[in-house]
Order: C-alpha cells, then sequence, then structure tokens
C-alpha cells in the first residue's frame, strides 16, 4: 500500500469515536506514513472496506448500462471479446445490474473465457460490481436470497464481489430489511461486500447506525455535478464508506465531440441520440446552459492539451481526486468504440494547482445542483 497523493486528508489516521448510536472515525494528524483512501502502489486500484468487509477496484470501472439497449445493438462474442481487451489493459473492474439488459450473463461469460484463456492469478484481478433494484414489495430473506442467486447464476460465480443495493422509496423502510438480508447473504458466502447505489446522506447515515457493513455509494459526480462533495463526502470521510460514481464523462458530453458545437442549431452538431446523453444534457441545462458548458468544454481542452491527453481524460481525473473518491465510471460500448486509451491516461496525469483553478473559476459561474435538484440520488426520487 502507499499514501494517497491525491486526497487532503493524506496525513490523517481515523479513531473510532461514538456519535450517536453510530460508531464513526475522526481524523487525528500523525506525522507522516498515513493514507485513507487505500491506493495501491500502482494507483491503479484503490480498496473500499468496512470492518472484515474488503474489496480492491481498479480506479476506472467499465460502466455496462451501455448493454441495456438504447446505445446501439450489442452483439454477444464482439462484447465478451471487448471485454477481455479492457481487461487485458488493465481495466478489470465492471460494474452491471441486474436491470442491465444482458450485462450478467455477459459478464457471466468473459468471466469463463477468462477462466479458459487466462492464469489463475489474472483471474484474481477481475471484478464484478453488480446492482440490485427491487420493486419496493416486501422484503424476505427468502426473497432476497432468491433474486442474489439470479445474479450469482448469470454472473456464473459462487459470491458476487459487489452487491449495490437501490431503493426507490425511503417512505418505506424496507430498504433495510433487504439491507440486513443481504448482509446475512454475505456471512454466508454469497456476496463479498454490501453497497448501496444513488442513497442520500440522510439514509446512509441511518442505514450505518443499523450496523450495516456499506463499504461504498454509487453517485452520480462529475465537474458539472459535484453534489456528492457536499453533505455525502462530509460523512464518507468520517465512516470510511467510499464513493463510486457515474455520470463521470456525462454520457460523451466531456469531449471533443460537443467542444465547439451549438445544439440550439438543428442538424449543426453531434445528435443527443443515446438515453445518457440526453440524461446529462438536462444536468448541463440545470446547472448553467449550453454556453456556460462550452467555456468548461473550452477550459478542459486547454488542460488537455497541456498534458496530451483527451478532455475525458481531465473530467476523470478531476473526479478521482475529490475526497472520498474510490473509483469512477466510463461507459463502455462493447463492440462498437473503445477508449481504453484515455481511461489508461487518467492514471499517469497529475493536475496541478493551476489546472484546478482554471477548472474552478468555470464551475463557480453554474448553480449549486444540490439546491436545484437536492442530495445524491434525489433526482430519482422526484
Amino acid at each position: 500500500m502507499a499514501e494517497c497523493l491525491h486526497c487532503p486528508f493524506s496525513q490523517f489516521t481515523f479513531n473510532t469515536v461514538k456519535t450517536k448510536s453510530f460508531r464513526l472515525r475522526e481524523a487525528r494528524k500523525v506525522p507522516e506514513g498515513a493514507f485513507c483512501c487505500l491506493l495501491t502502489e500502482d494507483k491503479r486500484r484503490s480498496v473500499v472496506k468496512n470492518g472484515k468487509d474488503s474489496l480492491d477496484i481498479c480506479r476506472v470501472v467499465n460502466g455496462m448500462w451501455q448493454t441495456s439497449g438504447g446505445w446501439g445493438r450489442i452483439q454477444q462474442d464482439s462484447a465478451v471479446d471487448a471485454m477481455l481487451q479492457y481487461a487485458d489493459a488493465g481495466l478489470n473492474t465492471f460494474d452491471l445490474a441486474d436491470i442491465y439488459g444482458p450485462a450478467e450473463d455477459l459478464y457471466g461469460i468473459f468471466i469463463n473465457k477468462v477462466r479458459r484463456e487466462r492464469p489463475p492469478e489474472y483471474l484474481e484481478t477481475v471484478r464484478g460490481l453488480t446492482k440490485w433494484v427491487p420493486p419496493p414489495v416486501k422484503m424476505t430473506g427468502s426473497f432476497v436470497k432468491q433474486n442474489i442467486d439470479v445474479s450469482r447464476k448469470r454472473m456464473d460465480v459462487a459470491s458476487l464481489d459487489m452487491l449495490q443495493f437501490h431503493w426507490w422509496d425511503y417512505s418505506n423502510p424496507g430498504y433495510l430489511d433487504a439491507l440486513k438480508h443481504l448482509t446475512d447473504l454475505k456471512e454466508a458466502g454469497k456476496i463479498k461486500t454490501v453497497a448501496l447505489t444513488n442513497f442520500d446522506t440522510e439514509r446512509l447515515q441511518i442505514i450505518l447506525e443499523n450496523d450495516i457493513p456499506i463499504v461504498s455509494n454509487q453517485v452520480q459526480h462529475s465537474i458539472v455535478d459535484m453534489r456528492p462533495q457536499q453533505k455525502m463526502a462530509e460523512l464518507c470521510q468520517l465512516s470510511g464508506v467510499k464513493l463510486i460514481t457515474y455520470g463521470t464523462v456525462m454520457g460523451g458530453l466531456l469531449s471533443e465531440k460537443f467542444l465547439d458545437t451549438n445544439l440550439m442549431i438543428p442538424f449543426a452538431g453531434p445528435q443527443l441520440n443515446t438515453p445518457s446523453l440526453q440524461k446529462y444534457k438536462r444536468m448541463v441545462d440545470a446547472w448553467g446552459g449550453w454556453s456556460l458548458f462550452q467555456e468548461l468544454l473550452q477550459t478542459l481542452k486547454a488542460v488537455a492539451n497541456k498534458h496530451g491527453v483527451s478532455i475525458s481524460t481531465v473530467a476523470v481525473k478531476y473526479i478521482l481526486d475529490q475526497p472520498a473518491v474510490a473509483g469512477s465510471m466510463v461507459g463502455v460500448r462493447l463492440g462498437l468504440s473503445e477508449h481504453i486509451k484515455d481511461s489508461n491516461d487518467v492514471f499517469s496525469l497529475v493536475l496541478d494547482e493551476e489546472d484546478v483553478d482554471r477548472i474552478q473559476d468555470v464551475t463557480r459561474k453554474g448553480r449549486d445542483l444540490q439546491k436545484v435538484i437536492g442530495d445524491c440520488g434525489d433526482e430519482y426520487r422526484r
């Protein structure tokens, strides 16, 4: 392990203290050699953990929402071959969900190909992080187990590396029942780590107060959407829970493709022809509009040119440098396009103080999305 060079809390260690009914870890200064985000020596991987539960992941995560339809037709063999190409390049953590069309099935085929064609030590580095997005029905132990067994079968693994749990309606407290049953399944060896997706700060604290060993929360987080660095990051730093971020390149909006474009002129620029582009264009509108977004792209392009990388690489690195962030997701259109070089460039990129200041000079002009939308995940519950 090595000290995290990008975290402002890298010279802190943690004491366990009691706050209300919740055991928090408060920071105290130590002379040297401490680290807080458990970044491995090669800077490619980080560790999410809670107590004895621990999982190392690649810091750039391959997002597989794009397999669910709307991004182009996915051909199974080409998709699996593409997954192997990403893993061979060291990008060996994949984010899936039970609701992402064939994503879990593709992972099962892929992991069997790895077992056949790669050595055992290679297999040990591959991670499949899936999600369970149930309807808000009564969360019995048998119902939870049945659904987790479906994911285990589809992914062809004895134990899920990570189960990220989503819940639509906070007025229904069944999410605590579901998480307790998931914890039981973890103790039974069917899940290695239990995590969340799109939970807000208030509910995360309630979950932790109920002694549920959450290792991470997956939230929307980009240069435009900095909401997680408000209430959520503070709780994460106290509790040790990490953030895995999505929407970090805003479906591709944070790229050269959309630089110097005017979407108000029909057919003059790239089409917003995928669900992710349409989703994140709405975030741009809420933040400050297309003109301010163009100013941001121009600034990111100047930073990218300075370092010889792409806009998307700068966008990902900026978020990975934020407190509590263990990994950031970049969506993959398997067999249709690839961004292996841009993703790998993230690991060697170092943004200096001048770069950060230039970016923040623009972002400060945008609206505070915490006030516009609410806390993390609130966009799904309004």
